[in-house]
């Protein structure tokens, strides 16, 4: 399998996401801007996406992909769907006394997120509707793990574009229904992203059938017995012991990044969200898509002993990422209110909500290579059965961030919560890198000082451009004349694109400098 195609796949359809997720926020930012409400609903929605990392694409994908490649390749596909349908037993019952138990605590579990809140109320019933939402969007994830372990990348990460639709959906649709109601307006988004979520996981039922790995959930204590007593199942559950704790780490981090922007004023949680988003857009096409065609990959080369294959995989994808996530650091640190203005400045979402949520986009580019690197390199560790070390790793560096943001929160507000994710970011990368560089699990192949080099030249004259733009363009002045603004955007990163890939170019980078097959 060549793991450039495969890779370019799900960035693909990451990209139809973002693109979808982007028009999301451009319809809910000029209808709700950054608001008490809107703050009040980011709260609410990130209560079940906290949870999601511990039953979804966090520690239990981190335990479920590594050791549904390995009985694949030892066992077989029989023995590989009982695991499967063991697995999604337990997970279906764990799922549903979770969700009873949120939906009861609701009050509880906003005020121990942000209890600075203005509409307190409305963020509780909001999570109270939305906490299903972590059911279907979990059994998503098992999916996703075992259309990945099949090698059939496009669905899972076709996925996300479903909740996106649905919540446009709502913008346009539920909103007048719940107004002519009397019903909060705002709620028609977490009814919008319940259909979402019950649309992701429908879609994802034609896929399993085909490859014939359907899970079939079984019912009642007896069967979760019977599935609970699979070896498999318990292999999962002691690997994710340790990976649970790495990952509630990091969602205590943002638990405790959310209670003080709630502290910070109206509008804060909102502005840190719209920068998080724009954020995402490079993570999600880069991190998110190469951690998951390297996973089952270096599990598989691991389990063979083929070193040589584990090491050169990661060094093409640290290559990838690097090629890549540079120049989109450096345009988040020199172009941020370009970025912002015109994507967001309208309707509700004013100047001042397009300065702030810049001012914070800038601080999480500092970090975007780090918070890159984490998902290429974390990978290294969990295919060889070793989440102690990434988590030993988070617990530091989740000190080292709260420590930060006691100075940098003072000094940059907001911002401030950005920039000290970043740099944890980069300390947790360099950590991962240094660890598995040390252990003789992975060996930088030759020629890497003389590709950085290319990189960061073609980076700084890609740069300089994007600045004088900054400098020279109005961008917050610019609201409501929106096709010159996004005329003048598109010319811009354009002209950034190609200066930058031309400078590769002439420096004697080729594209299939990166193509590579497992």
């Amino acid at each position: 399998m060549n793991l450039l195609r495969a890779a370019s796949t799900i960035s693909l359809f990451t990209l139809a996401s973002r693109i979808t997720g982007l028009l999301r926020d451009i319809v809910i930012s000029s209808v709700f801007g950054a608001g008490a409400s809107f703050d009040a609903f980011n709260v609410a929605f990130r209560i079940p996406n906290l949870l999601r990392r511990l039953f979804g694409e966090g520690a239990f994908s981190q335990a479920f992909v590594p050791t549904l490649a390995r009985a694949r390749g030892a066992e077989g596909d029989d023995a590989t769907r009982k695991l499967v349908d063991a697995v999604a037993t337990v997970l279906f019952a764990v799922l549903v006394v979770t969700c009873i138990v949120g939906v009861v605590a609701a009050p509880v579990v906003v005020w121990l997120m942000a209890s600075g809140l203005e509409r307190f109320d409305d963020a509780v019933v909001m999570t109270r509707v939305m906490f299903p939402y972590i059911g279907f969007i979990s059994l998503v994830s098992l999916s996703a793990g075992v259309l990945n372990t099949w090698k059939r990348f496009a669905v899972p990460a076709a996925t996300p574009v479903l909740l996106n639709l649905a919540m446009i959906a709502s913008v346009w649709f539920f909103v007048p229904v719940f107004a002519r109601a009397g019903v909060e307006r705002i709620y028609a988004l977490a009814a919008g992203v319940m259909l979402g979520g019950v649309l992701q996981l429908a879609v994802q039922i034609p896929a399993l059938w085909r490859i014939g790995v359907l899970p079939r959930i079984g019912l009642g204590l007896r069967s979760l017995a019977e599935a609970w007593r699979h070896p498999g199942v318990r292999t999962i559950v002691r690997q994710m012991a340790p990976a649970l704790l790495g990952v509630s780490v990091a969602q205590l981090s943002i638990l405790i990044n959310t209670q003080i922007a709630s502290h910070q004023g109206v509008g804060a949680v909102s502005w840190l969200f719209y920068a998080d988003r724009l954020m995402e857009f490079p993570t999600s096409l880069l991190g998110v898509a190469l951690g998951a065609v390297l996973i089952p990959h270096l599990s598989a080369a691991q389990g063979r002993g083929d070193a040589a294959g584990y090491s050169g995989m990661l060094d093409w994808g640290l290559r990838l990422a690097a090629v890549l996530a540079l120049p989109c650091a450096a345009a988040l640190l020199v172009f941020p209110e370009a970025l912002v203005a015109t994507l967001f400045q309208r309707g509700r979402f004013d100047a001042l909500a397009a300065a702030k949520t810049a001012y914070a986009l800038r601080g999480y580019g500092v970090g975007l290579v780090g918070l890159i690197g984490v998902k290429i390199l974390a990978p290294g560790f969990y295919a060889r059965q070793d989440i102690r070390t990434p988590v030993t790793i988070a617990v530091i560096v989740l000190v080292l961030t709260q420590a930060m943001n006691v100075v940098f929160v003072p000094l940059f507000g907001h911002a401030g919560l950005a920039l000290s994710v970043s740099l944890g970011a980069t300390i947790n990368a360099v950590w991962l890198f240094a660890g598995l560089k040390r252990g003789g699990w992975y060996q930088p192949a030759p020629g890497w000082g003389r590709f950085a080099l290319k990189v960061v030249f073609a980076t700084l004259a890609m740069s300089a451009l994007l600045a004088f733009a900054a400098v020279n363009i109005d961008w917050l002045g610019l609201a409501g004349r929106e096709g010159l603004r996004v005329a003048w955007l598109a010319g811009c990163l354009g002209a950034a694109a190609v200066v930058y890939f031309s400078v590769l170019l002439a420096a004697g980078m080729r594209p299939r400098d990166f193509s590579r097959r497992a």
